[in-house]
């Protein structure tokens, strides 16, 4: 699926944005925004951006279970050569050992993303904070193009800022290039 960025200035016209996309198919699954006035967005029934969204957790725990994943290699490498349990230890006792640390890495890694803004909405931080709303559609491929005219009839004062994916790469580095 692909991600669609739009950023608008005022609560009245995101209502509207979301109402119509109600209206076109699109469900609160795959309608978020991102906002200073979170009150606001809750009185008036709008999806609001959930912490996992807000912030990097998915990113930094993919990296984490990476990060963590070489270390279980080679620690599991390094009990299997030492045999500081024996000889004829279980295979399932390696297995242990590598999905311990693989899993470990990944709650840091999770944890420590809890902490850091998501990289595809820090390039709207300022924006978001002098009280604009970052509007996030979610689309199929075939449901694009529609999106994309319904926004610019309906609701020019939205700008499109971008064009992404809803998959994460834990390594990927965000363009900045506008859709």
């Amino acid at each position: 699926m692909k991600r669609m960025y739009y950023l608008t200035s005022n609560l009245d016209s995101t209502e509207q944005i979301s109402n119509d996309m109600h209206q076109a198919g699109i469900t609160d699954w795959h309608f978020h925004v991102v906002s200073k006035d979170e009150a606001g967005l809750y009185r008036r029934h709008i999806h609001a951006a959930n912490l996992i969204q807000k912030h990097d957790v998915i990113r930094s725990g993919e990296r984490g279970a990476v990060i963590g994943g070489i270390v279980a290699l080679l620690a599991t490498a390094y009990v299997m050569a030492a045999e500081p349990f024996g000889s004829d230890v279980s295979g399932l006792v390696y297995v242990a050992i590598f999905g311990f640390i693989t899993l470990f890495g990944a709650w840091v890694g999770g944890l420590s993303g809890l902490a850091t803004e998501n990289h595809a909405i820090a390039q709207y931080h300022d924006d978001i904070n002098t009280g604009k709303y970052l509007i996030m559609i979610d689309v199929r491929r075939d449901q694009e193009e529609s999106v994309r005219s319904l926004m610019a009839e309906k609701h020019p004062e939205a700008r499109l800022m971008r064009v992404g994916s809803t998959f994460v790469n834990p390594f990927e580095f965000v363009k900045t290039t506008p859709a």
